[in-house]
């Protein structure tokens, strides 16, 4: 058997074993995870509660482009990084809170009350800075049927675990007449990105996400409740790469080596 032989069966045996653990990877991941809803529009019945135990309808709400941070307010882990990043690019963004957009955080823990909503609002208002802090960055909580309804309807998966849930980091862009535009993963958010998502919402013109790629590299680790990086899919990926790239080399230098007869 010569060495390109060995190198074909080498590799289709390295596709079959990385085939293997993506798969095992991903039937673990089924039920967590953001399933990208673009263009679906946010149902009219939704009604939260407000930091000031004011009843509000969600829908009627949003009159301008409007970014959503789905959280719960006493999480252990990710919802912290996720909420201190969102007021970070809120600083940073030349996008003005109350006239260019509006944010909502919504609580998905239907234990959650407005009292811890408003101090909760009372920590995150000092980082955000300008705006119209008071009507454009609100807090809500909802009972256990409007929030499970609320997180299918924008396509968000989570998992209670005891008091605590295992759940993405992710924010929604929504356009000014209710229709899901953006999704930004992750915790860090750059200001032109998130300048881009409200400006394309305010046209209502929904975009694909930028860091998709976050979700290929990144698996959610439900023990540590924070995302690490996915060695498993990366080494394989980069293995299959040099192997393919391995191949090509030896076609062409075998091609290369073959004698030329004359006639």
């Amino acid at each position: 058997m010569n060495r390109l032989t060995i190198l074909i069966v080498s590799i289709f045996i390295g596709i079959v074993l990385f085939s293997s653990l993506f798969s095992v990877a991903s039937n673990a991941n089924d039920e967590l995870g953001v399933f990208e809803k673009l263009d679906d529009y946010i149902a009219s019945d939704y009604f939260f509660m407000d930091e000031d135990f004011n009843r509000v309808n969600i829908l009627e709400s949003i009159d301008k482009p409007t970014v959503i941070a789905l959280v719960y307010y006493e999480c252990p882990g990710i919802c912290t990084p996720l909420m201190n990043g969102l007021a970070d690019v809120m600083k940073r963004s030349d996008q003005v809170l109350g006239k260019d957009y509006q944010t909502f955080l919504i609580s998905f823990n239907h234990r959650e009350t407005p009292v811890l909503a408003m101090n909760k609002k009372r920590t995150y208002e000092k980082l955000v800075g300008d705006g119209d802090i008071e009507g454009s960055f609100r807090f809500f909580t909802g009972d256990s049927l409007t929030i499970k309804r609320f997180i299918d309807n924008v396509g968000y998966k989570i998992k209670a675990e005891g008091q605590d849930w295992i759940h993405p980091a992710t924010l929604l862009v929504i356009s000014p007449d209710g229709k899901i535009t953006r999704y930004l993963h992750g915790t860090y958010f750059l200001p032109f990105d998130f300048k881009m998502a409200i400006v394309e919402a305010g046209m209502g013109r929904s975009g694909p996400t930028i860091n998709k790629v976050l979700k290929f590299c990144f698996s959610y680790d439900p023990e540590g409740q924070k995302y690490v990086l996915n060695i498993t899919k990366i080494s394989g990926t980069i293995i299959l790469v040099l192997a393919l790239a391995l191949l090509g080399t030896l076609i062409i230098n075998n091609r290369r080596k073959k004698p030329i007869t004359k006639a």
